[in-house]
């Protein structure tokens, strides 16, 4: 086998290779010697159809499907003796592949960049320090109050944050308009569903109580013909309703849980769950830096397109699955362009390259009592945690992944060793809040 090497371009390689026509002419007829034994042909007893007659038959096709085989194992062949690392398929373009002489064709790839080691001691990190207050620890427990809310009926004006069942009907120019009309319809005065102007026209009015609204809808709305358009809407109050915070009593406890110990122990528990969130949330913030200090660390590496355009296809599936039922229905690439995900593509691609390429020089391991650690702390929130710990070690993915999210803390945990880390002081919830979303979104 004959190979030769050119780079077109930045990591674009275009390997040119020669198969000896012995190696496809001998496969050919040994395939369709053994094929003759058992051909069923009009003119010829089983097992007894003549070569001849074979290749004139099957012989193109044959060939056809033993040089594609061929192309395929000696590519494999040609990148190991090359030692080169595609990133991608390769595109094949045959160039000869007449029968009796030899095969060639040539094979255009990507391979994977080298990626040069760095000196992370200039690395600058702020890790938040916080607490869980008790001031925090009752904020929660109102929360959770609201959550588990229900709405009682009152005898007076509505008021913002109240619940109103309404009957409403909209017109334009004195017609009716498509969803312009419903009746006993809940809604939350505050809650902002509504066109701007409804709710707050809304407040004030009582049981009974009748209204005409005259707003206009919003230059950006959805439906074109109402852009902008002045309406009017007829408003019937059915009903007033306050919402009622869950009683702090045993039946709202037991519905996280607290079978026993009351509020003291409702209130423990909070506590746990707030401290193992803080936890958690204070370990992402600081792998947050961490990695954006390593993205942007390697910003001057190439990157294959062919693994851009593969992570492409992936956060398109991803967005494609919150629509559900109607996925199958969507243009996808005419509703969602490559260019929404190409910058997010490149940082995931560029974030995992160089990962693996720090856990490879590194000799990182994910060790196996951390990754049992982190599937107990897992089950420790669940009824019945042996079941859970039962579940993530008897599958496989789950246990890849745990696997996976502790190899990526050893890199944090390396990393940190080398760089400037500095304490910063914050409350229970500036921890908790969401990061701002960064010019590239997150991995």
């Amino acid at each position: 086998m004959q190979v030769s090497i050119q780079t077109t371009s930045g990591l674009e390689r275009k390997l040119t290779v020669g198969i000896p026509a012995e190696r496809v002419d001998n496969e050919v007829n040994a395939r369709l010697q053994k094929a003759s034994k058992t051909v069923r042909l009009d003119g010829f007893r089983p097992g007894k159809v003549p070569m001849k007659v074979m290749k004139q038959r099957f012989g193109a096709g044959v060939r056809q499907e033993v040089m594609q085989e061929v192309m395929n194992q000696s590519f494999s062949e040609a990148i190991a003796q090359e030692d080169l690392k595609p990133a991608g398929m390769p595109s094949i373009e045959p160039k000869n592949i007449e029968a009796g002489s030899d095969l060639e064709y040539v094979a255009t790839f990507e391979i994977f960049p080298e990626i040069e080691s760095k000196d992370y001691s200039s690395m600058a990190i702020e890790k938040p320090v916080a607490e869980v207050g008790d001031a925090d620890i009752s904020k929660m427990i109102e929360t959770l109050r609201e959550q588990q809310s229900s709405w009682e009926e009152v005898e007076r004006a509505a008021a913002e944050g109240d619940q109103v069942n309404i009957n409403f009907a909209g017109t334009k120019d004195g017609e009716a308009f498509d969803g312009g009309t419903a009746d006993n319809s809940p809604l939350e005065l505050g809650s902002n569903t509504m066109i701007p102007g409804f709710e707050d026209g809304i407040v004030g009015m009582k049981a009974g109580d009748e209204k005409v609204l005259s707003l206009s809808f919003p230059e950006d709305y959805h439906a074109e013909e109402l852009k902008g358009a002045a309406v009017e809407f007829a408003v019937t109050v059915n009903s007033v309703a306050e919402k009622k915070l869950a009683e702090l009593n045993d039946e709202l406890f037991e519905k996280f849980g607290v079978k026993e110990g009351g509020e003291e122990k409702f209130r423990e528990d909070v506590a746990e769950n707030m401290k193992r969130e803080l936890e958690n949330a204070t370990k992402a913030k600081v792998k947050n830096q961490v990695m954006d200090s390593l993205v942007a660390s390697h910003d001057d590496l190439q990157i294959p397109q062919a693994l851009i355009k593969q992570e492409i296809t992936v956060l398109k599936q991803q967005m494609v699955q919150q629509f559900g039922g109607q996925a199958a229905s969507l243009d996808v690439d005419s509703l969602l362009p490559d260019d929404m995900f190409t910058e997010q593509a490149d940082r995931r691609v560029r974030l995992g390259l160089v990962l693996n390429d720090y856990i490879s020089k590194e000799a990182l391991t994910a060790d196996p009592d951390k990754v049992k650690e982190t599937i107990e702390g897992f089950a420790s929130t669940y009824e019945d945690p042996e079941e859970v710990i039962n579940y993530y070690y008897s599958n496989q993915q789950q246990l890849q992944e745990i696997q996976s999210m502790v190899l990526e803390d050893s890199v944090v945990e390396k990393l940190m060793e080398q760089a400037t880390v500095t304490d910063k002081a914050c409350s229970y919830e500036e921890v908790m809040a969401p990061a701002a979303p960064p010019e590239a979104a997150e991995d």
